[in-house]
């Protein structure tokens, strides 16, 4: 493909993302169609078809995006004793599940236990890099392993309780609630 292509085709699944996050934030996910989406992209049917299957295909796309996403802000986050880089990490997790129209109803949807499933095995993958690579000082790393995939797993829980009640609580108090369980649960057992 020449330059050209490849920059229309970047373009048009850029819309087509964007399309669907915005008519997620109208329907329910699985009320969505190949229709709802084209028309809020502004497209023809057979664009889609080069990108997608269907939307189920979209989905899966979109679930990777998400947990590639995540990855990227987990890979950023270096822990130190220090509240303030551990909160802006927090609050940035916080923001992208708040702005992410996607993740949010995945995290408050039925369809979410697939999307988890996903998540759960990457997560593993995760655990199992950092713990290869990590030397703790005063534990080991199989339970360095699972107090990262406790801390993980209740950021999560966190983050789903969060998108179910449909974001009332403050950012603000829920990466403070999430700082205060990393350092007083997991750093210890980095440090």
């Amino acid at each position: 493909m020449s330059e050209i292509q490849d920059e229309r085709y970047y373009i048009a699944d850029e819309a087509i993302c964007d399309a669907f996050l915005l008519v997620l934030k109208e329907k329910e996910l699985d009320k969505i169609t190949v229709s709802d989406v084209i028309k809020r992209a502004g497209i023809v049917r057979s664009t889609f078809y080069n990108h997608y299957e269907n939307i189920p295909a979209l989905v899966t796309a979109m679930e990777d995006k998400t947990i590639n996403d995540i990855f990227s802000l987990m890979n950023t986050f270096h822990p130190k004793n220090d509240w303030d880089i551990c909160k802006s990490y927090y609050l940035t997790i916080c923001k992208y599940t708040m702005t992410n129209p996607f993740l949010a109803n995945l995290l408050s949807s039925p369809r979410e236990d697939a999307f988890f499933e996903k998540v759960v095995t990457m997560f593993h993958q995760y655990v199992k890099k950092v713990t290869q690579n990590t030397a703790p000082s005063h534990h080991n790393k199989e339970e360095l392993s699972y107090m990262i995939a406790c801390t993980i797993g209740s950021t999560i829980g966190v983050l789903h309780k969060w998108a179910k009640d449909n974001f009332q609580t403050p950012l603000e108090t829920i990466a403070n609630l999430l700082t205060q369980a990393f350092i007083s649960g997991m750093l210890p057992y980095i440090l």
